[in-house]
């Protein structure tokens, strides 16, 4: 098999020959169609606010799939068209595809997340488009409540080795679980991602939903989790959370997304923060093909725009600051040789290792201990009324050896006396 990174790197190459051939000697893609007085457009603020437009003088994303784990991805027209190359359902209710919206009340959040990763917009250059617009998406349809048949942490483990071993370079998260922990089974399911070079990209949750701390996903190690700011750079009251995990702020406030049905419309969260980064991390992973995805996630926190008065260097609400896609790409930033978001395999050495690792038998050398004295001769039973051979040595024996000979004083004293006053009695008075 061929290692995903020498793939990318073989797409790349080939993409630059044919632009060669189209072009001249001219490497420069041409401008992508862009009409920013478009309604639309002037709507993204996120595209010229995290220097996205200048980023697409650069790459448009293209050779980098991005997996979206969600409520699936629709079959809106033009959106959507030529950008999802495959797709599943891991809940047991959606369809084979993926492409089936699940829930009845959040059917359409997964095509709005994977519309800002990398919807395609119009032709001419009017209508929403994606960060990554080149990008192409696998849709992997979960279950979230009642519209489950499968439990959903079975879901996102068997949703993450789906996309690893389907191709994907970078896997977004649009969820949370309100826990910091998660469940066993997400350990494999992680590190398979992180072992077969992917970037995974967490939302960190909303305030306005009830999460009030950062829970998992956002909470493994080496994900890149994503907190959202409003129009002004500003960290979101209600459409974000604030944890130490928190790696990167983006626009998480009067964001827009395409539903199933095509219709465009506003929403809020960072489930929509986490795929504008997605797109920029597709968008630095077309630019940099053999491009590891630990320097990925390095070069997104790296060259983020700093914070006025935030905590230096990682501040709970913006982790390193505002997402940068131009300064992300053409930054020169040296290789990193671990994750700067953490090491999820030392965590489970560390965590999990009662159930991970066997526990060595304990050893025990045995002590010698010396024979006890043979018991003595058991004596045969007799009559409590009758002396024994020990009562008679150690009892009768004694006793009268010692009473005899005082009765005897005892005697001759009072014979003494009764001769004496005998004596007196005879003796005439004078």
């Amino acid at each position: 098999m061929i290692p995903r990174r020498m793939l990318r790197s073989v797409t790349a190459l080939a993409v630059v020959a044919a632009s060669v051939m189209l072009l001249g000697a001219s490497a420069t893609p041409p401008p992508i169609p862009d009409d920013p007085a478009d309604p639309v457009r002037a709507a993204e603020y996120w595209l010229d606010g995290a220097r996205i437009r200048e980023a697409w003088q650069t790459t448009r994303g293209d050779g980098v799939t991005i997996a979206i784990i969600d409520t699936g991805i629709g079959k809106a027209p033009q959106t959507f068209a030529g950008a999802v190359t495959g797709g599943t359902d891991v809940s047991g209710a959606g369809t084979p595809d993926g492409r089936t919206p699940l829930g009845a009340v959040d059917g359409d959040h997964g095509s709005w997340v994977a519309s800002l990763a990398a919807g395609r917009g119009a032709p001419d250059g009017t209508g929403m488009i994606g960060v990554a617009p080149e990008a192409n998406l696998l849709s992997i349809s979960v279950g979230f409540g009642a519209a489950a048949a499968v439990p959903f942490t079975e879901q996102v483990a068997k949703a993450m080795r789906w996309a690893v071993d389907n191709g994907a370079d970078v896997i977004n998260l649009s969820f949370t679980t309100n826990t910091l922990d998660w469940d066993e089974s997400w350990d494999d399911a992680f590190l398979h991602a992180f072992e077969n070079d992917v970037v995974v990209v967490v939302a960190a949750g909303n305030r306005g939903s009830g999460t009030n701390i950062i829970g998992a996903p956002a909470t493994i190690p080496g994900v890149l989790t994503v907190g959202g700011v409003d129009q002004t750079g500003t960290a979101s009251v209600e459409a974000s959370t604030q944890g130490i995990t928190i790696g990167i702020s983006a626009p998480s406030e009067g964001l827009l997304g395409v539903s199933a049905n095509g219709e465009i419309v506003s929403w809020s969260g960072t489930s929509g923060a986490a795929p504008i980064v997605a797109g920029i991390a597709a968008l630095i992973r077309s630019a940099h093909p053999d491009m590891k995805a630990i320097d990925v996630i390095n070069r997104i926190i790296r060259t983020a725009m700093p914070v006025p008065d935030a905590q230096k260097p990682r501040d709970p609400l913006y982790g390193f600051g505002l997402v940068d896609a131009a300064a992300a790409i053409s930054a020169d930033i040296a290789p990193v040789d671990r994750n700067p978001m953490g090491d999820l395999a030392e965590w489970i050495r560390l965590y999990r290792r009662a159930a991970t690792e066997p526990q060595p038998e304990p050893t025990i050398t045995p002590i010698a201990v010396p024979p006890l004295p043979a018991a003595d001769a058991p004596t045969e039973a007799g009559s409590p009324l009758l002396p024994s051979a020990e009562s008679l040595r150690y009892g009768t024996l004694p006793l009268i050896a010692l009473t005899v000979p005082g009765i005897l004083v005892a005697l001759g004293v009072t014979a003494a006396a009764r001769r004496i006053r005998s004596a007196r009695a005879r003796t005439p008075h004078s």
